[in-house]
């Protein structure tokens, strides 16, 4: 006759009593199929799973739990803000006496289909995406993070340049000047005596989603700040894209401040987001260091501009 296995996390007491914030797993590896604006995705996610342990004499969790129940979600359902939901739900109840409140987080990157600007060829892009869910003790909080590239041209060296631009046209012309030699000339490098450096750059994105949103607008958040920032970067290029590049770089230079404003002001009226948080990195090309800024929504209990 088999013997009854023993299971430690019911039947022993803590060596040392005391409660714990978290208690699960990470770096859990699995597909899952993402619910994005009418259409699900497989992506494949890292995930890490916790609930905390509020009962001090008590040895553990039983993280085969929280383990099968993120199976579950992955084999037979898909993810989307009310399955997060009642998934959290299930962490704290499978843990009944032990745990109160419940985390998840669920890290991939979101491949989109991205046009060119002006050739309309398409390439993918590979967006980071964070969704995460906590239960505090009834207390249900959901946010999307995105990652989006995009370049940046500094306003201060633009202006440099086009001194020097200015200086190098006084220097080759003097009294009266044909339009046509001009033309020719600001063709040659001579003309173009100077650029304007630019980097690429990171606008990072946390939202706190609002209770009315049931699937995760992914694609909503990369096309707003996108289309605040008008300089993404590419994927597919022929040569009149990186005409029409140069052009928007051109016509939207940025300092760090002026990427965040716009962000910021983008998100403020958009009314499926609780609550938001910023950071722009321009990786400088000209400096050893980085350029940033950071902002939030700025209500009472919301995001810290840290």
């Amino acid at each position: 006759m088999p013997t009854k296995m023993p299971d430690i996390a019911n039947q022993a007491q803590a060596q040392t009593e005391g409660v714990l914030d978290w208690v699960g797993m990470s770096n859990i590896e699995m597909p899952i199929m993402v619910e994005m604006q009418g259409s699900s995705r497989p992506v494949s996610a890292i995930v890490e799973a916790f609930v905390n342990l509020y009962q001090p004499k008590a040895k553990g969790i039983h993280m085969s739990r929280l383990y099968l129940m993120l199976d579950e979600l992955s084999t037979e359902s898909s993810l989307n803000q009310n399955n997060l939901v009642q998934l959290l739900n299930n962490f704290i109840q499978s843990h009944e006496d032990l745990s109160d409140s419940a985390h998840v987080k669920f890290e991939f990157d979101y491949h989109m289909r991205r046009k060119s600007l002006i050739s309309g060829k398409l390439g993918w892009k590979a967006y980071p995406v964070t969704i995460t869910g906590n239960l505090t003790k009834g207390t249900m909080d959901i946010e999307l993070a995105v990652k989006v590239p995009y370049s940046s041209t500094c306003p201060c060296s633009a202006a440099l340049a086009r001194q020097l631009i200015q200086n190098a046209f006084s220097e080759k012309f003097q009294g009266d000047v044909k339009a046509e030699e001009i033309h020719q000339w600001l063709g040659t490098t001579e003309g173009i005596v100077a650029t304007p450096h630019s980097q690429r750059s990171i606008a990072e994105i946390k939202v706190k989603l609002s209770e009315t949103v049931s699937e995760f607008p992914i694609v909503d958040l990369v096309d707003a700040i996108e289309d605040a920032l008008q300089t993404p970067v590419q994927a597919a290029v022929k040569r009149e894209d990186e005409q029409e590049f140069a052009r928007l770089n051109g016509q939207n230079l940025m300092f760090c401040e002026d990427a965040g404003r716009r962000i910021k002001h983008r998100l403020n009226a958009d009314t499926q987001y609780k609550d938001f948080w910023l950071r722009v990195n321009h990786y400088e090309s000209l400096h050893a260091h980085d350029a940033v800024s950071v902002a939030s929504k700025g209500i009472d209990g919301g995001y810290s501009s840290k």
